[in-house]
């Protein structure tokens, strides 16, 4: 089951309902977290203002002023003003904490992973060749499928970088892909977290990150990843 569209289609519109939500826990899941989302942006938006005083004024001679002509906003204009303050108030709330300093690279891609639970869908549905170059472009890498069936492709932030974040479907369940093109490391560094692991690989001038659920081979999958995938930079 492709969450992809559903899951953009509920990022642009709370409100969005569709026969598949009551199939998949996860997408459902991300409704109520971006209803939340919007319920505090509503709550934030809605400021007590003091009614207004005016100050007492001279008395004007107004036959020496000249009427300057009056600007009227219409109501799509109304609209638009506060759809921006809007779309600026969701960006500062989900952009909250990007700053937050990780003790390490494979912490962070940790708290990444769980703040996109809805990637990880078992499914064989694989993301359409033009989505994965949208999202791993040319410029950054080329990457084949050899690696594996790759069904979600997800430009993310991780360490202040965009990344292509992808998974792929293994054996026990979905493996989690994340090309880190300007992300060098010294040698092979492990990602442990509950009922996850995974490394970080150097790989030229970047690295990769690779986690699959416990138990996961994780050897071949390296092995794969290495060979289909090329820096563009490099």
């Amino acid at each position: 089951m492709n969450c992809e569209h559903h899951i953009e289609a509920i990022t642009q519109d709370p409100s969005y309902d569709d026969a598949h939500l009551s199939e998949c826990a996860a997408c459902r899941d991300y409704r109520e977290e971006m209803r939340a989302l919007d319920g505090r942006v509503r709550s934030a938006l809605e400021i007590s203002v003091p009614a207004l005083e005016m100050p007492d004024l001279p008395e004007i001679d107004t036959g020496n002023v000249t009427a300057l002509p009056r600007r009227r906003f219409s109501a799509p204009q109304w609209l638009a003003v506060a759809a921006t303050i809007a779309v600026v108030a969701v960006l500062g709330f989900r952009t909250l904490g990007v700053d937050h300093a990780y003790p390490t690279l494979a912490d962070e891609i940790i708290a990444h992973l769980d703040h996109e639970p809805y990637a990880l869908q078992v499914t064989d549905n694989p993301v359409s060749d033009r989505r994965l170059a949208r999202v791993v472009p040319a410029n950054v890498a080329t990457m084949d499928h050899s690696a594996g069936l790759i069904t979600y492709a997800q430009s993310c932030v991780i360490n202040g970088k965009t990344v292509p974040h992808l998974v792929i479907q293994g054996e026990n369940g979905p493996i989690t892909i994340l090309l880190m093109p300007e992300e060098m490391v010294s040698g092979p560094q492990s990602v442990m977290g509950q009922s996850i692991n995974g490394v970080i690989l150097p790989v030229g001038n970047g690295s990769i990150a690779i986690i699959g659920e416990d138990g996961e081979n994780l050897e071949r999958i390296e092995r794969d990843v290495r060979d289909s995938v090329n820096w563009s930079t490099t």
